[in-house]
């Protein structure tokens, strides 16, 4: 990933928020015929790991195998950025077009989890955070269901954990430009309901 210092994003904190609000990872691999990805949400299971599940018919079993390094992306919240949003502008029109946004890159090596309590495990632990956050008290669980309809749904997903080797991530929100650019972009960020890339510059404003 093209990373020039000002856009390094270096918050843990942030990097795991911007994981969290986006599960949804494309997952890159390389096999004999080439590059290929999966899109698979992730959650963290600790410091180190992500976990997640393919569909036992997918064929990233045949190109996947414990111990290979994969790449997990995560994309944050972007958008496209005007010249004409900047004050700078009307005095010297030295702007062009570009995109803000937020991406976290997770490099580690995956292990398939097969084992019936393995499964159960990794199964149970994205039920809880998701269910949770879209339901709350009132959060489908796993014993909601016929047991032996979940243990037929078990043998259908191949659920693999990724050990995490390294984090690289970016928040470009228009940090390089001038104070009265960079307020302006927060400003139209807030307008057009982009919250996270406008809290995220605001939080860098008050560094400044």
């Amino acid at each position: 990933m093209y990373l020039p210092a000002h856009f390094d994003e270096c918050d843990d904190d942030e990097i795991r928020r911007i994981v969290s609000a986006h599960p949804l990872a494309t997952i890159v691999y390389s096999t004999p015929s080439g590059v290929d990805a999966q899109h698979i949400p992730l959650i963290f299971d600790g410091e180190r790991r992500l976990i997640g599940h393919f569909a036992a018919d997918s064929d990233a079993l045949d190109k996947l195998h414990d111990g290979d390094s994969v790449l997990a992306i995560f994309n944050g919240q972007c958008s496209y950025v005007s010249p004409n949003w900047y004050p700078g502008k009307i005095r010297h029109h030295r702007h062009v077009p570009t995109w803000n946004y937020q991406v976290v890159h997770i490099h580690g090596q995956v292990s398939f989890l097969m084992s019936k309590k393995e499964k159960t495990a990794v199964v149970g632990k994205l039920t809880t955070h998701f269910e949770r956050r879209a339901n709350g008290p009132d959060a489908w669980k796993m014993a909601d269901a016929p047991a032996d309809f979940i243990q037929e749904m078990l043998g259908k997903i191949a659920p693999f954990a990724i050990t995490v080797e390294r984090t690289v991530a970016k928040s470009k929100v228009s940090q390089n430009r001038e104070r009265e650019d960079f307020d302006a972009v927060r400003s139209k960020m807030e307008s057009a309901g982009h919250e996270e890339l406008a809290q995220r510059i605001k939080r860098l404003e008050e560094n400044l």
